[in-house]
């Protein structure tokens, strides 16, 4: 009878393990309330509270962070600069690669423990492209990382490539720095040539280095893209005498291939 009737009491105990154990006749254990070192871990109620350094607010896009150029030691140069004339410069390649697939051939020369008199960059776009900024503004960061100088048309000149544009650096006085920036895009082959030169002592001097160094890049190793090789290919048709920047002619400076600033288009 007894036993029968307390069994009955605790059927009428609703929530038995409800969240207020310290609850009184609810409390299966109320002597050991006062000991909080020995009770507290493992009879306060589960809850948000008594975990809440394990509890992480979510949040994907401030976690997301781009994936970065990374440079790859065991990839064979595809590309090379023949009969390049600069003395007492030493000529360095670099391969760099994306995760998402984009590869960057990179050549400088420069006097040893100097900075870079000129650079050469091959990119094979992969799909980090729709991730990065607008070209010319990465040249311009290479040729000017302090951002002090503003970027400006310079003119077009010609080679083996076709037209290909011109960029030069200027401060807010309008004073032109001795280098120029030149980028050529490849719709069709996903391929951009871009780089700068300060090679030169005058502006048409900087512009036949700038000439001279497209002329004289060559394919060493296409891969697996053919209209690559058939790009080179039919380049290496149309490649030209490379003088030396010192008897490089004055061409005409029209509006189109003229040195100066076309003023009809303005700065870019």
């Amino acid at each position: 009878m007894i036993l029968r009737a307390i069994f009955r009491q605790f059927l009428q105990i609703k929530n038995f393990a409800h969240a207020n154990p310290n609850h009184g006749n609810h409390d299966p254990m109320p002597g050991l309330r006062r000991n909080v070192r020995f009770v507290r871990a493992d009879f306060t109620a589960p809850g948000v509270r008594a975990n809440r350094g394990d509890v992480r607010v979510a949040n994907p896009v401030g976690s997301f962070k781009p994936q970065a150029w990374s440079v790859a030691a065991r990839s064979n140069p595809a590309f090379a600069v023949s009969q390049f004339d600069l003395s007492g410069k030493t000529e360095t390649y670099e391969i760099l690669r994306h995760p998402d697939g984009g590869r960057k051939d990179v050549l400088r020369w420069a006097v040893q423990g100097e900075k870079p008199i000129a650079e050469l960059e091959i990119y094979r776009p992969g799909g980090e492209l729709s991730q990065s900024g607008p070209p010319i503004a990465e040249i311009a960061a290479r040729m000017d990382p302090d951002g002090l100088r503003e970027l400006q048309a310079a003119g077009i000149i010609d080679s083996k490539f076709g037209p290909v544009t011109l960029l030069g650096l200027s401060d807010r006085d309008g004073d032109a720095r001795p280098c120029l920036g030149f980028i050529k895009g490849f719709g069709q082959t996903n391929l951009r040539i871009s780089g700068w030169s300060c090679q030169g002592d005058t502006l048409p001097a900087r512009r036949a280095a700038i000439s001279c160094i497209l002329d004289r890049l060559i394919l060493l190793a296409a891969g697996n893209d053919p209209k690559m090789a058939e790009l080179f290919a039919t380049a290496e048709l149309k490649r030209g005498n490379c003088l030396p920047a010192s008897a490089a002619p004055v061409t005409s400076a029209d509006w189109v291939t003229g040195a100066q600033d076309p003023r009809l288009r303005g700065s870019l």
